[in-house]
């Protein structure tokens, strides 16, 4: 649990630990309508709480009460160049600072923070982040000895020989752990004990760190203060951001320290875990494995030279041998298999590179690398996920700034990058980014398909197909009065109003009174449905309303392309749920879905998601397949494109399997949906927006 220093004013409304989902959700829920953070602690969790909020939007302040940051993990220098690099990402920082009151408002909601030195900054949120204790309250309550933490032995037995504990509520020779890799270390000790062999003893973990700042690279283990009786080997480029530290004892390394260039930290840490004596390739020893040569590894790459007890993954505690194993005995070949079977690579990803290293030395010429996304178009060398990492990172909020901060060749972009672009701020900033209409394509900006002679087509929005005697008449008095060249029953169980004159969509959109149908739109066109159990004798569901439901839910969203549903009551799927981006098929004991339908030029079929029971489930389940498609897909991909470009697998995973990631996308898709107006009755109402459909006389 954190710990919560004892300062006037921490139980204040806005004044939170940082240690679980709930401290997340708080911290989230706080960035949309306050401003101003401030984040006690210039520790690992402090620095990541701190970057997390900036990119949230808020104007963060990170305190701390030593001379410089991570003063537990890097020397002075280090702490230096790292508030740098931070600063140069806006957040601002107070050090040697000692905080003696949090000030609140008639509210009781903190306004203020108060230093010893009377120094006051604004605080509308206050994390603290300076340190966990564990929490053993249920083993002291059972009379189990504790000092901070359940004190245990060597071979994870508590004071009560029949009870063993591991993990971040013991302490074990005095020293809790806060990391996952210790863990696994004590849990295999105490395996053994737990199995009868008896033979396992756990002195202790030399453990190592890496911050989860993007665009930052830092490494520390052991001891790096260094002394009397140790040496250091020192390399500092002030200019290139780089600096490595090695401490020396007895013709060992007892510490290191890497910022800028960490890509040795793991041989460093093998060699510091093993006590292996450095004099043979102390002259290399700075430049690091790959310096050395016929001394050390005749060129091979690092993956083939590391042994097999070296760390790769620092997060999960996984070593090369756990993952070699697991290649050749479950038949790995991809990075997303061997994250699924090891967990290596599935937390900070700061490792991915070198296990994909480990997978091609292991698999050799059986191994296929991902192939390399081409760049979003010819005014950039970023792809598509890149830009939208940087989007989300760095929180561009309209195109010029995104073009500016990412530096695009050219001022104002082309035609294929600035949809793509609008559409990706949007999709990740919803409520926050700037729609720029001519960024996006000509239907989008008129709301209706143009045709080849000019004119245009108006879809006015039946949900679920279903229409009423009120609503034809409105579309025969419309098409009357405008001599509407054709009439036309669509696919998707609409009423198309085909060869409009651009000049009469206004008027004929008020006059119809209906909603836009959005056939116009890289976005939820159609939820076409059956009648179902409510009028057919073979129905098992009640098709129609589910239908009109998914619409009414998912109306007014963009998507990377155009999007169409179907439900049908049963098995035999009248309404062609087979094709479609997300098909549901009504069976006796709920709903089956189907995704990445296509019936356009090649015929795809859907594949087979899940079952579910009932309405909510569908509208979950379908959402959130449907929001991770929006953030992920690439702009114009259909979801055809974008299943066969990340597996079925991958999609079941994120959608089945991860219940709170199912539950958080759902979600988010609802946010992203929430005061969306009409595009045809917003333009009927505001004589400002009308401009773009007035005939200009020359």
């Amino acid at each position: 649990k954190p710990f919560m220093p004892p300062i006037p004013g921490k139980d204040l409304t806005g004044v939170i630990g940082y240690r679980d989902i709930k401290d997340t959700n708080e911290m989230i829920e706080a960035a949309k309508v306050h401003k101003h953070a401030v984040v006690i602690g210039g520790g690992l969790l402090g620095l990541e709480a701190a970057n997390g909020l900036r990119i949230q939007g808020m104007d963060v302040t990170v305190v701390h009460k030593n001379e410089w940051l991570l003063d537990k993990q890097l020397d002075k220098t280090a702490g230096r160049m790292l508030q740098k690099s931070l600063e140069a990402k806006d957040l601002k920082f107070l050090l040697q600072k000692k905080t003696e009151q949090l000030h609140g408002d008639d509210s009781g909601r903190v306004q203020a923070v108060r230093f010893s030195d009377g120094l006051e900054i604004p605080a509308d949120l206050v994390v603290m982040a300076v340190g966990i204790r564990p929490n053993f309250a249920l083993a002291e309550s059972a009379g189990i000895y504790c000092n901070r933490g359940i004190v245990v032995n060597d071979t994870m037995q508590t004071y009560d020989p029949r009870i063993y504990a591991v993990g971040e509520c013991v302490a074990h020779r005095g020293i809790s752990y806060g990391l996952v890799a210790p863990l696994f270390e004590m849990a295999k000790v105490c395996a053994t004990h737990l199995g009868n062999f008896g033979i396992g003893l756990y002195k202790g973990s030399v453990t190592s760190t890496k911050l989860k700042v993007t665009g930052i690279d830092l490494f520390s283990a052991g001891d790096f203060s260094g002394g009397d009786d140790t040496e250091e080997i020192v390399l500092h480029d002030a200019v290139g951001g780089v600096y490595k530290k090695l401490v020396i004892k007895n013709d060992k390394i007892i510490g290191s320290v890497l910022y800028g260039d960490t890509t040795d930290g793991s041989w460093y840490f093998q060699m510091l875990r093993d006590g292996k004596p450095i004099h043979e390739i102390r002259d290399h020893l700075m430049f690091g494995q790959d310096s050395l040569g016929n001394t050390g590894h005749q060129g091979q790459d690092k993956a083939a030279v590391m042994t097999n007890e070296m760390e790769v993954c620092g997060c999960n505690g996984v070593c090369k041998g756990t993952i070699v194993k697991a290649i050749q005995d479950q038949g790995l070949f991809t990075i997303d298999d061997v994250k699924k079977q090891t967990k290596a690579g599935s937390s900070c990803g700061s490792c991915v590179g070198l296990v994909e290293q480990i997978l091609a030395s292991t698999l050799g010429g059986g191994y296929a690398p991902p192939s390399t996304s081409k760049a979003i178009c010819g005014c950039s060398d970023k792809n598509h996920e890149e830009v939208r990492a940087e989007i989300r990172i760095n929180k561009y909020l309209n195109i010029p700034d995104a073009m500016k901060g990412m530096v695009w060749r050219t001022p104002n972009g082309c035609a294929s990058c600035r949809p793509a672009l609008n559409y990706y701020l949007l999709s990740t900033w919803p409520h926050e980014a700037v729609d720029d209409p001519q960024s996006r394509f000509i239907n989008e900006r008129v709301h209706a398909n143009i045709q080849k002679d000019g004119t245009y087509s108006v879809i006015p929005r039946m949900y679920g197909g279903v229409t009423t005697p009120s609503q034809l008449r409105k579309i025969a008095d419309v098409a009357d009065k405008y001599a509407v060249p054709m009439v036309k029953v669509t696919g998707g169980q609409r009423i198309d109003l085909l060869g409009v004159k651009k000049e009469d969509l206004v008027g004929m959109w008020k006059d119809l009174d209906m909603p836009s149908g959005y056939a116009y739109a890289k976005g939820i066109r159609t939820v076409k449905t059956c009648v179902g159990s409510e009028f057919c004798r073979f129905g098992t569901q009640n098709s129609t309303q589910m239908g009109i439901d998914i619409e009414k839910a998912f109306d007014h969203m963009w998507a990377p392309h155009k999007v169409k549903f179907a439900v049908s009551g049963c098995p035999r799927n009248c309404a062609e749920s087979g094709v479609k981006d997300v098909g549901i098929i009504g069976v006796d004991s709920g709903w089956e879905i189907y995704v990445g339908g296509n019936g356009g030029i090649k015929t795809e079929a859907a594949q087979f998601l899940c079952k579910v029971k009932g309405h909510d489930d569908v509208l979950e389940y379908s959402g959130a397949f449907i929001q991770i498609y929006r953030e992920e897909a690439r702009y114009l991909d259909r979801t055809v494109h974008w299943i066969e470009r990340v597996g079925l697998e991958y999609v079941k995973q994120r959608v089945i399997e991860d219940t709170e990631g199912r539950k958080a996308a759902y979600e988010r898709l609802l946010f992203a949906l929430q005061g969306a107006v009409d595009p045809w009755a917003e333009r009927v109402q505001k004589h400002e927006l009308q401009k773009e459909f007035e005939v200009i006389s020359i």
